[in-house]
């Protein structure tokens, strides 16, 4: 036994054994999803080359092109995006053999009509969001692809063969389209719905139990909720894309997308009427402690024990007949008889709030409760503009951009300069909507496509001469050897440089390539293409230097000043449609680097718009429109000092009222929200609006 030992001895511990098996494991768990994407987008690049090199179309590499660029690590992106991509390619087609009709015999109007096209696209991208923002991107580079093609050395126009490459163009781009959806429905189940549900579900309960704890905690010493309340704006924001991949995952929840913008709308409402609850703690102590009990003795159950453990799956399970609940909750508030002007400012406010969870638990019951349930659509979705100068900015660099490119190749006559302007297109197109991370994406993009030259011209003129591969199966294997571990960095990829260089290697490669039946080794060719696209990326990236989006700052800036500015027509008596959801449009508009108080400043203008006009419905009622529009007067002035002196004033005859009515006790209860309102974000309500 003495002598086994020290053999015994040599052998790694076991706990070290164990540590290894399980970083291997981890590192196999992290890794893993990254390759699948990666291939997944070899299987649908594979596909689409595959049956464009059988049906003989005249470019199969834009068919792997779109293959590629359809694909994204999350099925509903990947299928959503298809779906756009669709739609934006045949806009694009279609436009480019009007364009091309236009001006048959003059290239410069022609090319300046293209410049113009683009521009627009450029500004469509802005305004829209998500895979839309897409469609519209690829518009116009659909439409650069095929001038292009028609387009001679020096700008000459083939208008004979429009139509023809329109279509060819268009029938390439959805094939590779149908392929990329094909494998990636094939090997991904989806998990959107579920993702979204749960994040619905989260919210709900954190929303829901974070105004129970307050109105638990009216009138005591507690903890201050205000960062917490604005960290929910972030996320409640970070719902649209989510919103988008869902869509494109289930096709029956598309007719009803009304229902989870919504849901997400009504989040925004709770968060309002939680800071409204939460600013009355400003009020007596034991006023407010009494009167918060009676609001909570309105709450059923389960409402109340939303800050148990485990709430958000119980939210899940049965979301409807919390919804039932709340809905329950929101006519008991209504209907509550306050004697105080502060009982009735926190049952409106709390109905507020539960309204807004209800919205949240009608798209959760849309995602998770029996399908046969009829649930109201409530409308269709809107396009909520937050600020135009973004669009009119980025289409101003796209027409300047495409134009000069234009005019270079047209002075110079270099060949293939029409691919350039296409690629300085697709830059300044896809990547506008970035705002600040553009400049450092097409850097990388620009980056990509020279790795990509070297890449393809490796593969082209060294890897399959020397292998003298004839089948298409072998050419396959060595495009998973590139595209592979290509697309997991991709997926693994954060900052915004590395995205857009592993972005560009994954779509640039077969064009650059150019595969055919039979392969042609021809490098002038080759290296002239690659020269072009780095060209044309490079402009593209260049006019981001010259012309740079707007900061975040100064976005910032704007929208606030916007939202202020508006509040102030509010308050001169000017009409604004859907006031609620311009705001929430704002909220989901604001950059990632605006601060939690920028974000609570949106939320109060909000509250305050919302106030002003239920005071007014209120006013016109009891004959006092003079007596408000005066106080309102010195808030559009930007006096909050004095509009709160006016504001008081009113209070002063609307208390005089007898019997105290619950008209009167509401529209007591909203002056002394937005008195208190107008207090605490005094700063900001005086500040001069000059956006």
């Amino acid at each position: 036994m003495s002598s086994i030992a020290p053999r015994i001895g040599k052998w790694p511990p076991r706990s070290h054994a164990a540590t290894l098996a399980a970083r291997f494991s981890e590192t196999v768990r992290i890794a893993s999803p990254t390759l699948l994407f990666g291939l997944r987008m070899w299987g649908a690049v594979s596909l689409a080359l595959y049956v464009a090199f059988w049906l003989e179309l005249d470019n199969p590499y834009w068919a792997g092109l779109s293959a590629a660029i359809v694909c994204q690590p999350q099925l509903g992106a990947s299928l959503r995006k298809g779906w756009f991509r669709i739609i934006g390619t045949m806009v694009g087609a279609v436009l480019s053999v009007v364009l091309i009709a236009c001006f048959p015999q003059d290239r410069i109007l022609l090319l300046v009509s293209w410049a113009a096209w683009g521009a627009a696209c450029a500004f469509g991208a802005t305004v829209l969001r998500n895979f839309a923002s897409y469609s519209a991107a690829l518009a116009g580079i659909t439409s650069a692809i095929i001038m292009a093609d028609l387009l001679g050395a020096v700008g000459g126009v083939d208008a004979n063969a429009a139509f023809l490459i329109a279509v060819t163009r268009a029938t390439e781009t959805c094939l590779g389209v149908v392929c990329a959806g094909v494998v990636l429905a094939a090997t991904d189940l989806g998990a959107a719905p579920h993702r979204l549900a749960v994040q619905i579900a989260d919210l709900s309960a954190a929303i829901t139990a974070g105004v129970t704890a307050t109105l638990s905690s009216m009138g005591c010493a507690s903890a201050d909720t205000q960062s917490v309340r604005r960290e929910f704006i972030r996320s409640v924001v970070a719902l649209d894309p989510v919103i988008d991949q869902t869509l494109g995952e289930s096709p029956a929840l598309r007719y009803y997308s009304p229902v989870l913008q919504s849901a997400a709308d009504g989040l925004f409402s709770a968060l309002s009427g939680w800071r409204a609850i939460a600013s009355t703690h400003a009020l007596s102590p034991d006023e407010t402690r009494h009167e918060a009990l009676a609001i909570l003795e309105t709450l059923p159950l389960e409402l109340r024990s939303a800050s148990q453990p485990g709430a958000a799956t119980r939210w899940i399970r049965d979301p409807v007949a919390l919804y039932r609940s709340c809905e329950l909750t929101v006519q008991r508030l209504i209907a509550l008889r306050a004697e105080t002007p502060s009982l009735r400012l926190l049952a409106d406010k709390g109905a507020q709030t539960f309204a807004g969870v209800a919205h949240a638990l009608n798209g959760l019951a849309l995602l998770v409760a029996d399908p046969a349930r009829q649930i109201p659509r409530r409308g269709i979705k809107q396009l909520r503009v937050a600020d135009w100068l973004p669009a009119l900015v980025n289409a101003g660099r796209a027409f300047i951009a495409i134009g000069t490119v234009a005019l270079f190749w047209v002075v110079t006559a270099w060949p293939d300069g029409g691919t350039a302007v296409a690629f300085t297109t697709i830059v300044t197109l896809v990547l506008a909507p970035r705002a600040e991370q553009a400049y450092n994406a097409a850097i990388g993009f620009t980056t990509g496509a020279f790795l990509d030259v070297v890449l393809a011209a490796i593969v082209a003129f060294a890897v399959l001469p020397a292998l003298d591969i004839e089948r298409f199966a072998g050419f396959s294997l060595v495009l998973a050897v590139c595209i592979v571990p290509i697309g997991a960095f991709l997926a693994h990829a954060k900052h915004p440089r590395q995205v857009g260089m592993f972005t560009a290697m994954t779509l640039l490669f077969i064009p650059i390539l150019r595969p055919g039946n039979p392969m042609t080794y021809d490098p002038g060719t080759f290296y002239n293409i690659g020269l072009v696209i780095v060209s044309g990326a490079g402009f593209g990236a260049l006019s981001y230097r010259l012309l740079p989006p707007l900061s975040p700052a100064f976005r910032t800036r704007r929208l606030l000043l916007l939202a202020l500015r508006d509040l102030r027509d509010l308050a001169m008596g000017r009409e604004k449609q859907d006031w609620e959801g311009l705001a929430y449009g704002r909220l989901s508009a604001m950059p990632a680097q605006a601060t939690p108080l920028q974000h609570a400043q949106l939320l109060v203008a909000l509250s305050a718009g919302c106030e002003i006009i239920q005071l007014r419905q209120i006013a016109r009622l009891l004959a006092l429109s003079p007596e408000l529009d005066a106080a309102l007067m010195a808030l559009a002035e930007g006096r909050c000092a004095t509009a709160i002196a006016r504001l008081s004033r009113l209070d002063a005859v609307l208390a005089a009222v007898e019997p105290p009515r619950q008209v009167v006790l509401r529209a007591r209860g909203s002056i002394l929200a937005l008195s208190q309102t107008l207090a605490e974000h005094a700063a900001y309500f005086d500040t001069q609006a000059s956006a």
